[in-house]
């Protein structure tokens, strides 16, 4: 909270700027240390997999995996060429105004996997 009170920025349409940090330039011992907030508030749920999507929590999904020692799954945009059994979704970019149709592999989030 404090760093977003300190380093973000609001810009019209309530839209949240978070780049010097967490987008565009990252702050790896930020992450860390939310990586561990995770593990405390989850650490006991039996995580097998962290899923994120293809955008800007890769990095904080790949630092917070190292605490539960699990792989990390991104959902990406849907890709013509993806061939395949996929989940899939919807998603929302209220920075660029647009709906994506995004994927994950069946293969990599089984049934008995807890995320």
């Amino acid at each position: 909270k404090e760093r977003i009170r300190r380093d973000g920025i609001v810009k019209p349409g309530n839209v949240l700027k978070v780049d010097s940090f967490l987008n565009h330039q990252m702050d790896v011992a930020l992450f860390q240390e939310i990586g561990k907030e995770f593990y405390r508030l989850f650490g006991d749920c039996g995580v097998t997999k962290i899923l994120t999507i293809e955008a800007s929590g890769i990095g904080i999904a790949c630092v917070t995996a190292q605490f539960f020692h699990c792989p990390v799954i991104f959902a990406k945009k849907k890709d013509k060429e993806y061939r395949g059994d996929v989940y899939t979704s919807q998603v929302e970019s209220f920075t660029h105004g647009k709906v994506y149709d995004i994927i994950v592999a069946k293969e990599f989030l089984l049934p008995t996997d807890r995320v």
